[in-house]
C-alpha cells in the first residue's frame, strides 16, 4: 500500500490520545478511532530537509508544496492537499474536546472529527487504488489550500480555554472550511465522479458549519 506523507509540524501529541466522540447520528467514537488508525498509516510525518517550511512561531501549520505538485495530474493534488487540508481541522477539533467550554462546541468538534477523518481515509484509499507510489503531490497554490491554511493559528489557540477558546475556536475554524469549500469547487471539473461527489458533499457541511459558527459568534462576542 502506498505510504502516504503528509508535511505537517505537529503540536497536539497530547491532545491526540482522544476519547470516544459521538456525531449527530449517535455513532460512537469507535468508528472515528478506527478511521484515526487507518489515515495515521498515510500520515508519516517528514522531517525539515524533506520538504517542512519554517514559520515564524505564530502559526502552527506551516507547509509547503511537495517538488512537481502542480505537474501532477488534478485528482492527485485535490486528494493529498485535501487530506493535509482536513488533518488541519481534526488537530483544531481535538482541542476542543478538552479546551472548550460550551456544548455546542464540544459537539461541532466531534462532528468535524468524524467526518473528516472518514473523509481522510476514503481519499487514502482512493490515492492508493488511482496513483499507487507516485510521489506526494501537496500544492500550496491549489485554490483554496493557503488561505484554509493559512487562517490556522495553533499557538494561540492552543493558549486560550473556556468561552475564550470557543470564540477562538470559530475564528479559526470558518477561514479554515472556507479554505476547503474553495477547494472542492476547484474539483468539479474532475474526472472522477467519486470526487466530485466528495465535493459536493464537502461544499455542503462546511457551508452549513459556517452558518452556525456565525451564529454564535454574533450571539457571544456582543458587548
Amino acid at each position: 500500500m502506498h505510504r502516504f506523507t503528509v508535511i505537517f509540524m505537529v503540536f497536539l501529541a497530547a491532545a491526540c490520545g482522544s476519547s470516544a466522540v459521538t456525531n449527530n447520528s449517535g455513532s460512537s467514537g469507535s468508528s472515528a478511532n478506527e478511521n484515526r488508525s487507518q489515515v495515521d498509516t498515510h500520515a508519516n510525518h517528514k522531517t525539515t530537509d524533506q520538504g517542512v517550511a519554517s514559520h515564524s512561531a505564530d502559526h502552527g501549520h506551516a507547509m509547503e508544496s511537495s517538488p512537481g505538485a502542480e505537474s501532477a495530474p488534478l485528482e492527485l493534488q485535490f486528494l493529498d492537499s485535501m487530506i493535509a487540508h482536513h488533518k488541519g481541522a481534526v488537530d483544531m477539533a481535538m482541542l476542543a474536546e478538552t479546551r472548550a467550554s460550551r456544548a455546542e462546541i464540544k459537539e461541532l468538534a466531534a462532528n468535524i472529527i468524524n467526518d473528516q477523518e472518514r473523509e481522510m481515509a476514503r481519499m487514502s484509499e482512493w490515492r492508493d487504488q488511482w496513483f499507487g507510489e507516485k510521489p506526494d503531490a501537496i500544492n500550496m497554490k491549489f485554490p483554496g489550500m493557503a488561505a484554509g491554511m493559512g487562517g490556522m493559528d495553533m499557538k494561540r489557540l492552543e493558549s486560550k480555554a473556556g468561552t475564550d477558546f470557543d470564540v477562538e475556536f470559530i475564528r479559526q475554524m470558518i477561514p479554515h472550511h472556507e479554505g476547503a469549500i474553495e477547494m472542492a469547487k476547484a474539483i468539479r471539473s474532475a474526472a472522477r465522479p467519486e470526487l466530485k461527489l466528495l465535493g459536493y458533499d464537502i461544499i455542503a457541511a462546511q457551508e452549513a458549519e459556517i452558518r452556525q459558527m456565525r451564529e454564535w459568534l454574533t450571539m457571544w462576542t456582543k458587548p
